[in-house]
């Protein structure tokens, strides 16, 4: 029974990062552009919704409103791409931190979700399957090694 759980986790750990990676990028590229398709759907509830409900500080409704429809709607086609996967990561982990601790503070078990997903990203990138990978290999000259972008 040991030898089994032993060749079963071997085989668990050898699967690559990028075939991890890909599907994570695609979930997380989901729930923004879910968002953000919402938010153009009826623009003028989602001004209210900012207005009245969302209430960011500093912030005017209007601009946030449009900042986080672009941010929703631009960083979901990055992610797919895995293009600029980095610094997309920050600024959705930054968002998700927004959204958790001004508008939606009870909804931290889906928050930390999305902030854990993205950390991976922040922290391991994109993996394999992605443009960044293909640029940073072009732009250092190096050979894929198990490491990526």
């Amino acid at each position: 029974m040991t030898a089994l759980l032993t060749r079963a986790r071997d085989w668990l750990q050898a699967v690559p990062y990028a075939l991890l990676a890909l599907p994570l990028r695609i979930a997380l590229a989901t729930v923004f552009w879910n968002s953000g398709t919402t938010k153009l759907a009826s623009w003028d509830t989602t001004l209210a919704l900012f207005t009245d409900e969302y209430r960011l500080p500093v912030l005017p409704p209007e601009i946030a409103a449009y900042m986080a429809a672009s941010i929703e709607l631009s960083a979901p086609v990055l992610l797919v791409l895995g293009l600029l996967t980095r610094p997309t990561a920050a600024v959705l982990l930054t968002m998700t931190l927004v959204i958790e601790i001004f508008v939606y503070p009870q909804a931290w078990p889906t928050h930390i979700q999305w902030a854990a997903m993205l950390l991976v990203l922040l922290c391991r990138g994109p993996g394999a399957i992605s443009v960044d990978h293909v640029w940073w290999r072009k732009a250092t000259g190096a050979q894929a090694v198990g490491k990526s972008a």
